[in-house]
């Protein structure tokens, strides 16, 4: 994503939580309440606000890898890079992945965490875990350890790569195109499309 979109949608992100919070505000104001309802009302609505509209998850990076299978070239593994908008707390273990590909809807739940290490990213050992079904988190940046201590983005600048295999019958040859969305357990829903590209290389980088 170019810095112009992202600084787009983030300020527009933010327009809409002081609009909300303007509107809610108003509402509670006029309502007939005492003074102490009013300010604890006030205080709630605008956490609960202000929660639920940061809770974003960016996709900074998306990447596959085309193997043989059954003699033909298919991507099965996939990689995108995460983060958050601001600094906020978003439990990834509770998060969901929705894969569709036009003819059949799966449903990711979570697995694992592990840090990068010294191998490649489609050689890391958290890949042996997956099995169509589950998803993990390979830990890029994350100087408080919450992604694998915790399962968790805290830090506007923590990065995972949230990694898992397609399940047999919705690996991607070229030209496949599947959506996926993610569902955070509160937030803002995330869909992004891939498309698979020529085989060129090995790993390739979804436009």
């Amino acid at each position: 994503m170019s810095s112009w979109r992202s600084t787009g949608i983030t300020m527009m992100i933010l327009l809409v939580v002081v609009l909300l919070v303007a509107i809610s505000v108003a509402s509670v104001i006029t309502e007939e309440t005492t003074s102490a309802t009013t300010d604890y009302n006030i205080d709630e609505i605008t956490d609960e606000i202000f929660n639920e509209l940061t809770s974003y998850i960016q996709i900074k990076d998306q990447k596959g890898r085309f193997s043989e299978i059954n003699g033909e070239k298919r991507i099965e593994k996939i990689a995108l890079l995460i983060s958050p908008m601001v600094s906020q707390e978003i439990d990834l273990s509770q998060l969901t992945i929705q894969i569709d590909n036009g003819d059949e809807v799966r449903i990711l739940t979570y697995n694992n965490s592990e840090k990068i290490d010294s191998k490649s990213l489609f050689e890391h050992g958290l890949w042996d875990s997956l099995n169509g079904e589950n998803y993990g988190l390979i830990s890029i940046v994350d100087l408080d350890d919450s992604i694998v201590d915790y399962n968790a983005l805290t830090e506007n600048s923590d990065n995972a790569y949230l990694v898992f295999k397609l399940p047999s019958s919705m690996t991607m040859k070229k030209y496949d195109k599947i959506f996926v969305t993610l569902f955070p357990s509160s937030g803002i829903t995330r869909t992004t499309i891939l498309k698979a590209p020529m085989p060129m290389s090995s790993v390739i980088t979804f436009e």
